[in-house]
């Protein structure tokens, strides 16, 4: 297994027998929550790091742009930009991040379906991205609200 394999696989984590794409996202906002407990700084530079490295993976390995179940590093850094809206590390904030992900990531509503229609590394990438983005303004306007 060559590295860039193992990076869109989410270091195994696409391996999962069932719902690769929901142990990816689990990895995303485990390590989203570390880095967040030391602040957004470098949270954000992760998410930045996670996508450019997601992209040179998927665009060297040619059946990844196909989207198969094990490239789920699109999962990690999408899990992990929603991750930027919440001010702390809390259960309530890791929850309400989650499921705005999956549902995002799984309905892929507007601007979500119109990047994943591509079929390349952008398109591989691009969905998670924008969902993650779509949960990043919720997880904003719902911390303006409650305490999250």
């Amino acid at each position: 297994m060559t590295f860039w394999r193992l990076a869109a696989s989410g270091f195994g984590a696409g391996y999962a027998p069932r719902a690769p794409g929901t142990a990816g996202s689990l990895v995303g906002l485990a390590l989203g929550a570390l880095l967040l407990a030391a602040g957004h700084l470098p949270l954000l530079f992760a998410c930045v790091v996670v996508t450019g490295v997601g992209i040179y993976a998927v665009g060297t390995l040619p059946e990844a742009t196909l989207d198969p179940g094990w490239v789920v590093i699109d999962e990690i850094a999408g899990q992990m930009i929603v991750l930027l809206g919440l001010p702390h590390v809390s259960f309530a904030g890791l929850a309400l991040a989650f499921a705005l992900f999956r549902l995002f990531d799984i309905l892929k509503p507007g601007p979500v379906g119109w990047v994943d229609a591509r079929h390349d590394a952008y398109g591989v990438m691009g969905d998670d991205v924008v969902a993650g983005g779509m949960g990043l303004v919720v997880i904003l306007v719902a911390s303006a609200v409650v305490r999250l």
